[in-house]
């Protein structure tokens, strides 16, 4: 649950998604759910010439399944909350 109250952090955010198959997309991150399923708006894809079926998108859903790799920006990551909730999260068990 740690992630996933994490990436709750992240609503509103600019983000990319590298997927398993190599896509990788960029957007503004609208929801997250227990799955890691993502919601994003105003959707660019990173290799468009590869990928021109995916250059009309502008929202899309990705299953949390299929994603390699999230990537945020440096200065949205609160390092010091992250690591406390880790500790707190392994003394629980």
């Amino acid at each position: 649950m740690l992630f996933f109250s994490f990436f709750k952090t992240l609503v509103g955010k600019e983000v990319a998604v590298e997927l398993k198959n190599d896509v990788v997309i960029l957007g503004t991150l609208v929801s997250v759910d227990q799955y890691l399923n993502i919601k994003l708006k105003s959707v660019n894809v990173v290799n468009e010439k590869t990928y021109p079926q995916l250059g009309c998108m502008k929202n899309c859903f990705i299953r949390g399944s299929v994603v390699r790799y999230i990537q945020i920006p440096a200065s949205e990551v609160d390092t010091e909350l992250l690591q406390d909730a880790s500790r707190k999260e392994n003394t629980a068990r």
